[in-house]
């Protein structure tokens, strides 16, 4: 199976393009802005019909698109995340290559849901940002494009690689600074956040699901299960070893995380300030139904968020 992979330098594309790898079965050519792409191209100025002619040459039989920006202004985002998508359903749509596409989209598309509700599929999406917008046009012209094709929703994607500018790789960061440092107390805000979320290799392993099915239309990617942000803040310090105490700005009465996970140091005084806004857009909850997914990909997430945790530290732990 010969597969065309956009986004393969990117934090989810370089864990699909690993698991595409290890098919025997699949012949895997990566295309993107960097150097070390098979072909350089960037989709958000390149044309559709170039594109198409390289599509033509190729011949692929899936085309998976991880490429996007989570950061940036408006314009910058819907540069990358929907005139990019515009661009690679033009080709596939003037291509004879007839090539199926997978497209990762994201749960920022759906916006805040009500707390302890699971999102399906058949929500509503009212995106709640400018990323979550950008996201929601692309899933659209993918949807209305009459192509082969299926989106993944991907909900709060972490694990090894979790970039540094996210909140949990924020969290790890100030972790490993208030460790190095020998604070006894760490402060953090913004942890009422409950996210869903799900590893990025399980994430890969959707893709490569999706590749393979002939499913349509949406399908959320998560765990099944919001985590509160300061939840995972306390499996982080246990993973890490921290012993300090983590001191919750906006948090509840007492304003500490639980202290049987959390041991309180008293000898040092220091207190290092960290604030974590949550800036997808998705308000203080967001939990994904996945039932599609098990129903329609035989997918279903295998590593549990202490095992993310714990690559998320190693990687920190390494700047120590």
């Amino acid at each position: 199976m010969r597969v065309l992979l956009t986004g393969a330098n990117g934090y989810v594309g370089r864990f699909v393009a690993d698991r595409l790898l290890a098919d025997p079965a699949v012949q895997l050519t990566a295309l993107g802005r960097g150097d070390d792409a098979d072909v350089r191209f960037d989709l958000a100025s390149g044309s559709p019909g170039a594109l198409t002619r390289f599509l033509d040459a190729v011949h692929p039989q899936v085309v998976v698109n991880c490429a996007g920006a989570t950061r940036g202004g408006a314009r910058e985002l819907t540069r990358h995340n929907t005139v990019a998508v515009a661009t690679v359903c033009e080709a596939l749509r003037r291509s004879g290559c007839g090539a199926r596409l997978v497209h990762v989209g994201c749960g920022a598309e759906y916006g805040p849901s009500q707390p302890g509700s699971s999102t399906a599929e058949d929500a509503v999406p009212r995106p709640g940002g400018p990323y979550g917008v950008s996201k929601l046009a692309a899933t659209e012209l993918v949807l209305g494009s009459g192509l082969d094709a299926v989106v993944l929703r991907v909900f709060s994607p972490a694990g090894p690689g979790t970039p540094a500018g996210s909140p949990l790789g924020r969290l790890a960061e100030a972790m490993r600074r208030a460790m190095q440092s020998g604070d006894g107390e760490l402060k953090l805000g913004g942890l009422g956040a409950q996210r869903d979320f799900i590893d990025v290799r399980d994430v890969a392993r959707a893709v490569h699901a999706a590749s393979l099915s002939a499913a349509q239309g949406v399908i959320n990617i998560g765990s099944g299960r919001a985590v509160r942000l300061r939840d995972a803040a306390a499996v982080l310090a246990r993973v890490a070893g921290y012993g300090g105490t983590l001191h919750e700005l906006d948090g509840p009465p007492g304003g500490h995380l639980r202290a049987t996970i959390v041991h309180p140091r008293p000898d040092s005084d220091h207190v290092a300030p960290v604030a974590y806004p949550y800036p997808d857009g998705c308000g203080s909850w967001q939990q994904a139904d996945v039932r599609t997914a098990r129903d329609r990909l035989g997918w279903r997430p295998r590593i549990n968020l202490e095992e993310s945790l714990a690559d998320i530290w190693m990687e920190a732990a390494c700047r120590i």
